[in-house]
């Protein structure tokens, strides 16, 4: 056998670049062993960061002391904050990264950490004794021992490719798929099933006339996704904005015989929320056009993504439909657009540690548990990283609740509820959304990255330093009022009433017109006050966070009592064993559930699709409660 090691991760994609690390700077001994030592962290469809929901899992990783965000912050070339015109809780960071620069930062970062070893080859077995994991065989023949296993083998896992009628091997285009491990995994009773998710079309972005497209710039003053002092963007390059039509539409209809997923080639389910371009004329026949965003994919880089137009249709049919879209008349494509089909393994049967419920020590991450996209795998690898490291060390498991983050939605809802498609992080799905915003991620997770080991003490004083800022702008404009003669003007300019008496700063900034930064400029002494922190290195965020606090105090003290009283019902727990099919009152279909499942609590069996309020009354029966 070769080495022996605490922790194997197999795979070099996002979840697994923040398992190794994690596992590693725990104290682990790790390996990683990935197809490409060149393509760590590859971003393997669109060149960006974060988005809608995902930018806060980003930010929630980062406070964690995890590195998607350090390494976005050093790679990005624009960056946008998404949602503003909508409530802080919808508010979204999103950043345009350079897709080499990306990788080339992630393995720099995983390379110095020094218990964190490499090897280059595929696994193709895990293998166990007893029941539980002992080492993996590897593509080459090489057995390795271990005593714990991460896989985060992304779309690798019997990857089939497909455009137009062409149908061929692969975990992207351009490189191998992984063979043999699916079937070793249900060899153990682990069950699989396929998905398919795709990309759209590279093209040369000398051929593209930016001038009919409509410019996105990023944001005038960018932000960043750690909350650490990383660098800020100098300089941007622009995303750009354009349409589809009649015409290439008509064209892509002409492909539609070959399709692979018309002709139910594909079997596997797609991503409802992101759906090829063919999907979207089929279902949306109305619509006349469909908008795509032409991103950049780097600073020297010509390659442009055509975000929207992923399809999985023939090469000429794509280039023919694409060059009737504004702005693509003289186009050069550099690859095309395809779906990729691969194994996955549905998530009720791993524990909220990711860990399977079958296999002991052996922990699934990313997209190989249904998910889609590179913010969900990766916080995911972080989770399943820490868990490794903590199994190992006979510690008690590292869970969030729903209530404490994204992440914990996340883990919570693939686990308690599956998923028969590519799964999606979206505001909606939190239910505390307004407790789970990006501004105070480091203050919601951070003292548990402290107490993990994985955020150092430089951190957790920025924290402190923050906190202490914002509770001291908060008691100032609560305490302190303001005159008619110094804040009407500004108050008529932002159209709402003028005061005719002094009144308290922090009853004006409930007002939905009134900002922080308006009252700053024409209040003096809330001027003096909060300038005194003006050369602090988060004094802008704790600004931010203050003027948050303000304004939506009464909706998140609802918001807390609310999570209050749901975390009752986790605190009332199941035992693992609890025999489920004898509970009689219990219709048949609750009672295969609850077993599939095996709920830890009974607020995680209330979650459970197709348990009844009835069925958890029967529950607390049975508990006594």
């Amino acid at each position: 056998m070769l080495g022996n090691y605490d922790v194997v991760v197999v795979g070099g994609g996002h979840a697994g670049c923040e398992a190794a690390a994690a596992a590693a700077r725990l104290g682990s001994e790790v390996l990683l062993v990935t197809m490409n030592m060149g393509a760590i962290a590859q971003m393997s469809c669109n060149p960006a960061m974060g988005g809608i929901a995902k930018g806060q899992i980003v930010r929630e990783i980062d406070a964690l002391g995890g590195f998607s965000g350090i390494v976005t912050d050093h790679t990005m070339v624009q960056f946008r904050m998404l949602n503003r015109s909508k409530g802080p809780a919808m508010w979204s960071p999103r950043a345009q990264s350079d897709r080499n620069l990306f990788s080339l930062k992630w393995r720099a970062i995983l390379e110095s950490i020094p218990n964190l070893h490499f090897w280059q080859d595929t696994v193709k077995e895990v293998l166990v004794e007893k029941g539980r994991i002992c080492g993996v065989r590897t593509g080459y023949g090489i057995d390795i021992q271990c005593k714990t296993v991460i896989i985060t083998s992304g779309t690798f896992l019997n990857g089939q490719i497909h455009i137009g009628p062409k149908s061929f091997s692969g975990g992207r285009l351009g490189e191998a798929s992984s063979q043999g491990l699916t079937g070793n995994l249900k060899e153990f009773g682990m069950k699989s099933a396929r998905l398919k998710t795709g990309t759209p079309v590279r093209v040369d972005g000398r051929s593209i006339d930016f001038s009919v497209m409509t410019e996105q710039k990023g944001d005038e003053h960018p932000g960043r996704f750690s909350f650490l002092e990383t660098p800020r963007l100098k300089r941007q390059l622009s995303c750009y904005l354009t349409y589809t039509n009649e015409r290439t539409h008509d064209i892509l209809r002409e492909g539609f015989e070959d399709s692979p997923m018309f002709t139910g080639r594909i079997q596997g389910s797609g991503p409802r929320y992101c759906p090829s371009i063919e999907d979207k004329i089929d279902r949306f026949a109305t619509r006349e056009r469909h908008q795509l965003f032409i991103e950049p994919e780097g600073w020297n880089s010509i390659e442009y993504y055509v975000n929207g137009f992923s399809s999985s249709l023939a090469e000429d049919v794509q280039f023919r439909a694409l060059k009737e879209v504004p702005g693509f008349k003289n186009a050069r494509i550099i690859k095309p657009g395809y779906a990729i089909e691969y194994d996955f393994f549905p998530p009720q049967q791993l524990h909220f540690s990711l860990e399977s419920k079958l296999v002991e020590n052996l922990f699934l991450a990313g997209q190989v548990n249904g998910t889609t996209g590179y913010e969900e795998a990766a916080g995911q690898g972080l989770m399943a990283g820490i868990n490794a490291h903590l199994k190992l060390n006979e510690k008690e498991p590292f869970v969030l609740k729903r209530h404490e983050a994204y992440i914990g939605v996340l883990i919570d809802d693939l686990v308690t509820k599956g998923t028969n498609e590519p799964y999606r992080m979206f505001t909606s799905r939190a239910e505390f959304r307004i407790l789970l915003r990006q501004d105070n991620a480091d203050s919601r997770l951070s003292p548990h990255g402290f107490a993990l080991g994985l955020v150092g003490r430089e951190r957790m004083d920025r924290l402190e330093l923050k906190e202490k800022i914002i509770q001291e702008i908060i008691g100032f404009i609560e305490k302190t009022n303001a005159r008619p003669d110094e804040i009407n003007e500004y108050l008529v300019s932002v159209d709402t009433a003028p005061i005719e008496r002094n009144t308290r700063m922090g009853n004006l900034l409930l007002r939905p017109q009134v900002s922080l930064e308006g009252m700053i400029a024409h209040l003096t002494s809330l001027k003096q006050e909060v300038n005194h922190f003006s050369g602090e290195p988060v004094f802008e965020e704790s600004k931010e966070s203050a003027e948050i606090l303000v304004k939506y105090a009464g909706y998140l003290e609802k918001e807390k009592e609310n999570a209050e009283k749901i975390s009752r019902l986790e605190d009332i727990t199941l035992k693992e064993d609890l025999d489920y099919m004898g509970l009689k009152a219990l219709s048949h279909e609750a009672r295969e559930k609850l077993l599939e499942v095996k709920p830890r609590s009974i607020g995680q069996a209330a979650r459970i699709s197709g348990i009844t309020p009835a069925d958890i009354s029967i529950l607390l029966v049975q508990l006594g409660r």
